[in-house]
């Protein structure tokens, strides 16, 4: 848009100023026309729920066109001005929903440690694969770091669940990096230290998905995976005897001595 506008052009841009699409000028130029303009003021506030309506519209494909906003509105945008919120509002979504496969791949990184994929799709074609990248989740960096003489690891008899934890002393008490594997899901668990006076301390949960983590020979690498956790406790190293993990229901998976 231009930046300078008439009369009439200030009243075509409420659409725009509701979408928020207008730079710092045009908006500046408008809110100084709006402050005397009772019709825009109307205007604005039958606009407010707009951008809804435009994101319905600019998810059916091939459809343009001024959008139906209602008999109320004394005029009605032009079918350009309709295109061109459309396309704002289809272009923001475009970026959300971008956004969230970016977030939604880095959780995953964080949690499992194992490799994320971008795939990029472009014009319906979803047979282009970047290479995959080798990320690797901050507890696994951190467990792989920790010294072999600071670790423990052992494997339920009964669960066949397999505990690895490393130990690193601080000054608040002790840092720990864990690693688990063949453990099912869906199950909700906890790490717990256990000091030699029987004092116990959680030092993190988690949720165990359907698909389990570290589990041999599954079919898919998310559950072959191992799950890689950081936590810490009060007490200090020397006075922990044992950890445990436990479900929420009180079962305990495995336990490994220090």
């Amino acid at each position: 848009m231009q930046s300078s506008q008439g009369q009439g052009d200030l009243h075509e841009t409420v659409g725009a100023y509701a979408l928020g699409i207008l730079d710092d000028a045009e908006a500046t130029a408008f809110e100084e026309h709006l402050a005397t303009c009772e019709w825009c003021a109307q205007q604005l506030d039958e606009l407010a729920g707009m951008e809804p309506m435009l994101a319905a519209l600019a998810d059916l494909p091939g459809t343009r066109g001024t959008p139906a906003i209602g008999e109320t509105l004394a005029v009605r945008p032009s079918p350009q001005l309709a295109d061109r919120l459309v396309d704002e509002v289809s272009e923001r979504r475009a970026k959300k929903r971008r956004r969230g496969f970016y977030l939604v791949a880095a959780a995953a990184a964080l949690i499992i440690g194992g490799p994320v994929t971008a795939i990029a799709v472009t014009g319906g074609d979803t047979t282009q694969q970047a290479a995959p990248e080798q990320t690797v989740s901050p507890a696994k960096q951190v467990f792989s770091d920790t010294a072999a003489k600071d670790k423990v690891q052992a494997t339920d008899a009964s669960t066949q669940v397999s505990l690895a934890v490393g130990m690193d002393s601080k000054p608040y008490g002790t840092g720990l990096a864990m690693e688990l594997k063949n453990v099912k899901g869906p199950q909700k668990c906890s790490l717990i230290a256990v000091g030699k006076d029987g004092e116990r301390e959680t030092a993190t949960t988690w949720t165990v998905p359907k698909w389990g983590y570290g589990i041999e020979g599954a079919a898919t690498e998310l559950a072959r995976n191992p799950l890689y956790l950081q936590g810490a406790v009060a007490m200090k190293t020397a006075d922990i005897d044992h950890f445990e993990v436990v479900t929420f229901d009180g079962d305990k998976l495995a336990e490994v001595d220090v």
